[in-house]
């Protein structure tokens, strides 16, 4: 059994790295994220998940943001074993070069089908999806400001995609700004 110390790291390429406490911002993303997705898979076969272990191997084991895992053999009582349908994580200046390199590299190499990369500070999404056994950049969504928005032209702004769906699910549709509520 895991003793409490334990859960506060995950282990990366049989390394434990302490995880940070959360910022105010972050956590209210990841609150923002699983209650729209969370509403939304309500009844259906999927859950959604805020930073349960994802054990990959016994070298990895992480916490992500937010999960959503379809395939409930990989559910134990503790941790879910092998890749979700879906992770998100929320960039912070501690684990953005992990989150970015390793762990998505871990991510793919273990088949995660979708992966978002989330920055309060840029108030952006950049999704990944799985093709072939690689990661492929699909977009990076924008939460504009009233200013940001009204500098863009007409052009500019009918290029914009503000909303995005979570590919499990033609019709989940998330605005962008909801992402970022305050």
């Amino acid at each position: 059994m895991l003793d409490m110390l334990e859960e506060e790291h995950e282990l990366i390429n049989g390394e434990e790295v302490l995880l940070a406490a959360a910022s105010l911002p972050h956590l209210g993303i990841q609150r923002n994220m699983s209650r729209v997705i969370g509403n939304y898979l309500r009844g259906k076969r999927c859950s959604l998940f805020t930073e349960a272990r994802v054990v990959f191997d016994d070298k990895n084991w992480f916490q992500p943001d937010v999960l959503v895992i379809c395939d409930r053999s990989k559910m134990r009582l503790n941790h879910i074993e092998g890749a979700p349908d879906f992770v998100a994580e929320v960039l912070s200046p501690t684990t953005k070069f992990r989150d970015l390199g390793i762990k998505k590299d871990t991510y793919e190499r273990f088949g995660v089908g979708e992966y978002w990369v989330v920055d309060p500070l840029a108030r952006d999404v950049t999704v990944y999806l799985l093709r072939d056994g690689k990661y492929e950049l699909d977009y990076v969504y924008h939460s504009y400001s009233e200013e940001e928005w009204e500098g863009l032209t007409e052009k500019e702004k009918s290029q914009q995609k503000l909303a995005l769906k979570l590919s499990l699910y033609d019709d989940l549709v998330i605005p962008v700004e909801e992402i970022f509520e305050e």
